[in-house]
């Protein structure tokens, strides 16, 4: 199937549509833009953030995931990014929402939702910066089209347009512990239309996760290797009609603390989307991803392989279509339908940390599904913005088993669960008043709902030396959010905004402990998350300075037989998270930036048994001109050496990210 909405794709690029090719000839060219619709006119409302294609291409890492940082709440479970986490643990949440490491916030690619579709993570090393225009953050629940699964909030990066990039690009990095990161694009235009094509190969011998004082001679570091290929054409059908193609493929393989202790994803994505921007607006999106994650688990005493996660297809197929009839120039009415299936299995195999023998062989799958409608409407009321919408969802939950066979064939277990399905309702209303000149104000109330994850569901899984077992009778997460904030922008180089929320959600899926070292997922009563966010920019010429700080004060209510946990914080959810940039940016084309992050204490487990300290590290940046073409640039990552920690386990602990230096040309062409 991915084949074959490429070879449509570059058919309809490489023949083009008779009007475009008559318009071409005897009048102007059609252009295309390569966007989505216009979602801004209500969005305000709900107090969006904006990251920049110029913030995008100057982190110091050069990855996804810390850009996302700038905006305070966001994390993953862990502190750990794509080079030293395991890819399973790379949830995205907000507001401290989180618990365990699936994502609770919806991330989009123009249009496709991210996530895993066994697992829920994110495949951060796969998603590259410099392919993208922008990135659009919004915290709390309920996001109308795609909106199952955005309880915490919603993120949407956009595909760079062909304004965005250069014909050739080029870099080359060299870092600390033998790092390399290559990245290069071409693109160009074809008719009315465009293609892209990047690829980007990062590896490293990475760095030792435990600390010294505690090294043992079985540690190794946490080595990394992974690749991406994009390809993305837009093209016109008709005047104002284009059709837009992205394929992704990509690899990533990392070992973490002991040799053997590998870890591997890997995925091909397509997707189709047609938009129309026509007096009857029209956006239609069809995607297929298909993924695979294999782990193996080394015992920390014995240093012999205790599993092998050898084999997790999964696949996601989905799409949405959405309609925007003309009704006048105060409304901006939007209504559709989308839907979302996800299926997987795994097959593992248990080891005897004694013997190294097979003891158990075990397999688990099975499928989840979403099909939503959905109606929006913007209204303008003078200067008054309201806007609201509702959703209806049927989801699905089906063909669930486990079973395990001993090392010689015996059935041990051979377990069918019950198939579910239920209709789930939610909503999300908000106004924008802009009381004077450069000062707006703004509330918003909002539901919805995530699914639990087949991994959650079925999966169970060991980091050494606790055990966590999966939960086939998990009910469906529900959120209930109120938020109000204002927005000041007394001149056009100054701005601050600010959010008090409320969020609560219910029947939360947590890891919860039930013996020594053991724990089983479960729903909770609710996690309740208030707190505070802060943001603000400010330019002074060459010189611009933004931040933003969020304040979340996250409980855990339970009861019945996880009621240990009643007024406790979900587990690694800190209270405090803010960063700062400054960032120069003279008239000869150089950029100088340096950011900070903080990020408060948070709580390993459940029982607030560990406690993960505070952590403050200061990023830079440097690119210097050496011709039109072509820049040195410099990066230099946690300048301080700061030790953070990302896990502990009493006195067994893992550090994220020490000081690496970066040196590397980037070479561009137009």
């Amino acid at each position: 199937m991915i084949m074959l909405l490429v070879r449509t794709s570059l058919l309809a690029i490489i023949i083009g549509t008779p009007a475009a090719y008559a318009q071409e000839a005897v009048g102007p060219i059609i252009i295309v833009t390569g966007k989505a619709l216009d979602q801004t006119k209500g969005d305000p409302a709900y107090g969006s953030v904006e990251i920049d294609r110029a913030r995008l291409t100057s982190e110091a890492s050069g990855r996804i995931e810390n850009v996302l940082a700038d905006v305070a709440g966001f994390q993953q479970f862990r502190r750990s990014d794509s080079r030293s986490a395991n890819p399973s643990a790379q949830g995205a949440t907000l507001r401290a929402l989180g618990g365990n490491a699936s994502s609770r916030t919806l991330v989009l690619l123009d249009g496709v939702p991210q996530a895993d579709p066994f697992f829920g993570y994110i495949p951060f090393s796969a998603i590259a910066p410099e392919r993208l225009s922008s990135v659009r953050v919004t915290r709390g629940g309920g996001n109308g089209a795609f909106g199952a699964g955005a309880v915490a909030g919603t993120i949407e990066l956009n595909s760079a347009g062909r304004a965005d990039l250069p014909d050739a690009s080029l870099s080359a990095f060299y870092g600390s512990n033998n790092a390399s990161e290559l990245s290069a694009g071409v693109a160009t235009n074809l008719g009315a239309g465009f293609v892209t094509l990047s690829g980007r190969w990062d590896r490293g011998d990475g760095f030792f996760t435990s600390p010294i004082a505690t090294r043992q001679p079985s540690d190794v570091r946490a080595a990394y290797d992974s690749w991406s290929t994009g390809l993305r054409a837009v093209a016109p059908l008709a005047d104002g009609v284009e059709i837009q193609f992205r394929g992704l493929i990509f690899q990533d393989h990392r070992t973490l603390r002991f040799a053997g202790a590998d870890s591997s994803s890997e995925g091909q994505d397509a997707s189709i989307r047609i938009v129309s921007r026509g007096l009857w607006q029209v956006d239609a999106l069809a995607y297929v991803q298909a993924r695979n994650f294999t782990n193996v688990v080394i015992s920390a005493t014995s240093l012999r392989k205790t599993l092998d996660q050898r084999n997790t297809p999964s696949t996601g197929l989905g799409g949405k279509i959405e309609i925007r009839p003309p009704v006048g120039s105060d409304h901006q009415l939007r209504i559709g339908a989308d839907a979302r299936l996800s299926d997987g299995m795994l097959f593992e195999d248990a080891y005897s940390a004694v013997t190294g023998l097979v003891t158990a062989r075990r397999n688990a799958g099975g499928n989840t599904a979403t099909f939503g409608i959905f109606a929006e409407n913007d209204w303008k009321i003078g200067a008054v913005t309201l806007t609201g919408g509702l959703r209806a969802d049927r989801w699905t939950i089906d063909n669930g088993f486990f079973a395990e066979r001993s090392a010689n064939g015996t059935v041990v277990r051979d377990d069918k669960f019950a198939n579910r399905a239920s209709w789930q309702t939610s909503a999300r209303v908000g106004a924008l008043y802009p009381a004077s000149d450069g000062f707006a104000v703004r509330a918003a109330a909002y539901t919805g709902f995530r699914l639990p994850t087949l991994n959650e569901l079925y999966r169970p899984f060991t980091v050494f030396p606790v055990a966590t077992r999966a939960n086939a009778a998990l009910k469906v997460e529900k959120l209930r959010g109120v938020e109000a904030g204002f927005d000041i922008r007394p001149a056009d180089d100054l701005s601050f905004g600010a959010t008090l929320f409320y969020n609560r959600l219910n029947d939360a899926i947590a890891n919860i402990t039930i013996g020594t070292n053991l724990r089983q997922r479960g729903n909770v009563d609710a996690i309740v998350a208030k707190g505070i966010e802060l943001s603000g920019e400010a330019i002074f010429g060459e010189v611009a300075i933004s931040g933003s700080y969020a304040f979340s004060d996250s409980k855990v209510r339970a009861s019945g037989s996880a009621i240990a946990l009643n007024g406790l914080s979900p587990a690694q959810s800190p209270r405090h998270a803010a960063n700062a940039t400054v960032r120069w940016s003279p008239s000869t084309g150089a950029v100088f930036s340096a950011t900070a992050r903080y990020v408060g204490a948070q709580f390993e487990d459940d029982l607030e048994s560990n406690t993960l300290p505070s952590a403050l590290t200061l990023d830079s940046f440097a690119q210097i001109p050496l011709t039109k073409q072509v820049a040195l640039t410099g990066r230099v990552e946690n300048i301080f050496n700061k030790a953070v920690v990302t896990r502990k386990v009493d006195t067994s602990i893992d550090l994220g990210t020490p000081r690496i230096l970066w040196i590397g040309l980037k070479f561009t062409t137009r």
